[in-house]
This record gives structure tokens, sequence and C-alpha cells, in this order.
């Protein structure tokens, strides 16, 4: 007998004028707030990449790669979701142009299209609404969010915005369409301009769709003249323009769009029935954010990567959940964190002098060989000078490569994804990836998802969860300690304080409190599961050690 089709509602947000302006915050923010009013909501995020995943984009080009607990390797805005709902999401909450073409031919050669041409515009938005269905049924969604990545205009997205405008034509009264736009302010102007903002809302009316409501994205919030004059050209009323300008915390938004009621709009808007509103958690998150902002300790924390430089501009989308966990326990010691970004190929050319001053290091994910050398630097230098220290996954593989040569004196110590022909290999490839690298197979078929975890007693590990035992992680690797070393490693005063249930796999290495006030390398990315509500355990007792 088939499932019964779980009943449910569909907002769709799109981008205009310029990408990067914060629809994945917008989205993750209108989750909130209907949570909050008792709504089941999951969110989608449309990827218009070719790409089935975003596990082989470069973070630099695309941002952070984000995992979810069943191993799919998504865009950062999934993050996002997870933090503003507190929910896990599933690899159905995150659809590429990638995946809609593969599973359209996959079903063309099991002649699943009973022999009829196969088409773009006639199929593709299909498996898009069965896709975005799919999500809804997998979490029990009443209201399925749907972000779609990109701005309207773009070649590649057309057939994501023919899918919501057939059904809107199909089913008018359960969809609702938020179109997010930038609003510019040029400093020899002195005032806001919505003209790109109208064109991008004219290109949505090209497609056959116009917007239910419009978000204002600027750098202050947008005055009446400017809401009346983008709602006479966009066929709206200016009660359905919402301002949503520049704060000092992402997690203000939801508040910025409570105060001018969008939430209740959109549920009169889709026919839906509010069942209570709660938003106390996180008013009060809020207050506590502004109150440490103004009144909190100031501490430094040095992150050493090799994804925050491009040309001349400085990014940080490429460690966007390291920082979230770094701020969400800063908030919860009441402290702030000033973020001290350090590129570790600058390190190799100019030394340690970047690091001078700082509270806590932390070194977070990484592949190839490219900028090793001044990680490995940056993991001496606050092992040496004693300043508290959190590698992870490549930061801990650093981690055991400086212990290596500088404590142990294997002097060409390496990961052989660095040198191949390292005499002493303490990081290598797992078993079972040799033969995905030899077949030239890299997307998704690296350790990934949640994993768990053996915290051994009596570690700074078991201690900042509060207990020892098993632990439930994320991952994404292909490397690993190479447990030949083990027993070195600890002779000489390193320890294994977190290894897989059957002690096969090191997922976490440390040094005595003894000797360091806090040094820790975890294989895992306890980041991802980092959340403001809930900040992650071991970004707790990092920063805490830090002042």
């Amino acid at each position: 007998m088939p499932t019964k089709k779980f009943p449910q509602k569909y907002i769709f947000v799109s981008g205009g004028v310029l990408s990067g302006l914060g629809k994945g915050i917008t989205t993750a923010s209108i989750g909130l707030l209907l949570k909050s009013r008792g709504i089941k909501v999951t969110p989608v995020k449309c990827d218009m990449y070719l790409n089935l995943d975003a596990g082989t984009m470069n973070p630099l080009e695309h941002g952070e790669v984000f995992v979810t607990a069943d191993g799919m390797e998504t865009d950062q805005d999934l993050g996002h979701y997870e933090r503003f709902l507190g929910e896990e999401l599933s690899r159905e909450n995150y659809i590429t142009a990638g995946q809609i073409y593969w599973e359209v031919l996959k079903n063309e050669r099991a002649l699943k299209y009973d022999g009829k041409c196969v088409e773009a515009y006639q199929h593709l938005p299909s498996e898009i609404i069965r896709r975005i269905d799919q999500a809804a049924q997998k979490h029990k969604a009443e209201v399925v969010l749907v972000e779609l990545g990109g701005t309207v205009g773009e070649y590649q997205n057309v057939m994501f915005f023919e899918a919501v405008r057939r059904l809107k034509l199909k089913q008018p009264q359960d969809v609702a369409l938020i179109h997010v736009g930038y609003l510019p302010m040029p400093p020899s102007i002195g005032e806001l301009k919505s003209k790109p903002l109208q064109r991008s809302v004219q290109e949505l009316n090209s497609l056959g769709l116009q917007p239910d409501f419009i978000v204002a994205r600027s750098e202050k919030a947008v005055d009446r003249k400017r809401r009346e004059k983008i709602a006479l050209a966009s066929g709206l009323s200016k009660e359905e323009i919402f301002a949503n300008p520049d704060v000092d915390s992402i997690y203000e938004v939801p508040l910025v769009l409570e105060g001018q009621s969008l939430a209740d709009k959109i549920l009169k808007r889709l026919n839906v029935r509010a069942k209570g509103k709660d938003l106390g958690e996180w008013r009060s998150l809020v207050k506590k954010i502004k109150k440490v902002g103004r009144d909190g300790e100031q501490i430094k924390i040095g992150v050493v990567g090799k994804y925050q430089t491009t040309g001349d501009y400085l990014l940080s989308d490429s460690y966007v959940c390291v920082v979230e966990a770094i701020k969400h326990a800063s908030w919860a010691n009441q402290v702030n964190s000033e973020i001290i970004w350090v590129d570790s190929e600058r390190i190799e050319k100019e030394g340690t002098k970047g690091l001078e001053g700082v509270d806590g290091i932390v070194v977070p994910q990484g592949w190839g060989r490219r900028g090793v050398e001044g990680k490995v630097k940056a993991v001496q230098f606050a092992r040496e000078n004693k300043i508290p220290y959190l590698g992870l996954c490549f930061g801990m593989q650093m981690a055991v490569i400086e212990f290596a040569r500088n404590v142990c004196g294997f002097k060409r110590a390496n990961s052989t994804e660095v040198d191949p022909r390292t005499p002493y290999p303490v990081i290598h490839i797992m078993p079972d990836q040799k033969k995905y690298l030899k077949e030239y197979q890299y997307g998704g078929t690296i350790r990934l998802g949640v994993w768990r975890c053996r915290m051994l007693p009596r570690t700074r590990l078991s201690q900042a969860y509060g207990r020892s035992g098993i632990i439930r992680e994320r991952h994404r690797h292909r490397y690993e300690f190479n447990n030949r070393y083990r027993r070195q490693f600890e002779k000489a005063g390193m320890k294994i304080s977190g290894v897989s249930p059957d002690g096969k796999l090191v997922e976490a290495i440390e040094l005595s409190p003894s000797v360091h006030p806090f040094f820790v390398g975890t294989q895992f990315h306890p980041e991802y599961q980092s959340q403001p509500l809930k900040p992650h355990p071991l970004f707790l007792a990092f920063i805490k050690a830090c002042f």
C-alpha cells in the first residue's frame, strides 16, 4: 500500500542583484520563526551547479563544505539551517542541478518515461518538484522552505524557476515566493538605490513569476519612501516589503523580521494556522550576544588556514562552521573572540610573527600539500609556547606530523598525501580509500557523515564532554593516523584520547595538562554540530582555556 503523502506548503526564496546577500540566513530565519509557531518545517537548498554534491568544489570558489549526519557534502547554507532550527538535516535537503540531470538520465535509461522523448523543459522541472516533495516527506514537513541558489536571470537556474511557476499554477494557494534583493548605497550618492532590486523583480516577471513578498537587504533599514517605490514597481503593497538591514550578528535577523510580522503574513498567505508562538529562548540568546559584545572580556583566536585569501581580499566563507562554533563557545563563556586570520603560506615565508599575541590557535580542515609547512610551524608555535591549540581534521594531522618531527625525532615525517615518499608516514591513506584514488573516484568516496568515537577516560577529551564512552561526530577525510607509530607517540607523551569503537582508528589526540594547558586534535569535525543555543563542548573547553 503506498505511503500517504504528508500535506505541505511551499515557500521559495529567490535572490536578485548579487549573490551572497543573505538568502540562506533569510531562509533559516523564516524557518525558525515558523517553527516557533509550532509549524513543522524543513529547508532545502538548490544549487545550480552540475556537480552532484559540493565535495569537489574549491572552498575559495564555493565556500565551506558542510556535511550532514548521513554523509552528504553540501553547501554551507545547510549549516546555517541546522544552527537556526536546532535540527539534523539529511541528503534530501540538498539538491543540485547535476543531481536532477543525473536522475532524469538514469530514468531514461531505465525506460521510466515509457519511450517518450526526454526534454529539459518537460522533465527537469518535474524532477525538481519530486525532489522537493521527497525532502518534505522525509522530514514530515507541513511547510518546505526552498532556497534557490544564485540570482534570478542566470542561465543555469531557469528550470528551477520553471518548477516554481508550475507549482504556483497548479497549487496557487500552497505556494509563496519571497524575493530577496539588494539595495546598494554608493558613497558618492549617500542614499539607498532601489533600481537594481526593481530590475531583478522584472527578471522574475519575465519568467512568469510574481513575488508575494520582498525582503530588501541593505546596509541601513529601508525607509518608507523606498518601500513605496519597490512596492509600486513590483505590483505589491508596501506592507509586503520587508527591511533586512545589516546587523551585528546574523542571529538577530529572525527578530528583525519578526518585528515586521513576516512569519504571520506568510502563514496568512498560505492559509496555515499558527499553534502558538515562543521565541523566548532566541530572544535571550540575542540579549546575551549583545551583552557579551558590550561587557565581555576580549581574547584573540588565531585561525591558520589556506582558503581565506583570494587576490587582495580576505574571505571567511571557507571556514564558516569554525567561525560560528568559536562565537557560540565565546558567548557561552562570556568573552569576545576576535579572529585573527593567518595564511599558512605566509607563515612559510615570514615565520610565525602573525601569531604573536593570540590567546588560542585553531588549525582547521584542509587538503593537499599547499601551505602544509606553515601549518606545521603554527602547531609547533602553539606547543612550544603553551598556547591553547585545537586541531580539526587536517589540523589534527598537522599536530601529529609536528610532534613526530620535533618530539619523536622523525625529521622527515609527513602525510603521504603531502609526501608519498616520506620515510615516516605518520599520516597515511585509509586502506579502503586506495582503490578510489587509483580509479580517480574522488567525489563522495571519502569517510563521511556521523561515526562513533570511544573517548578514553581521564582525558581532556572526556573532560570536555563531561563523560567518557561513546560520542557521535561527523567526519570528512580519507587519511588517518598510522597505527604503526602509535606506541612511539604514546611513549613520547602524546595521548590517544579517542578511537573508533573497535580501537583501530585514532580519532583524537592530546597532550597532558601537565605539559600543556590545552592541546587537542580531532579527526572529526566538532564544528559541524555546534549551535548557538547548544555550543559544542570541545569548543567550550578550548575557549575557556584561552582566558
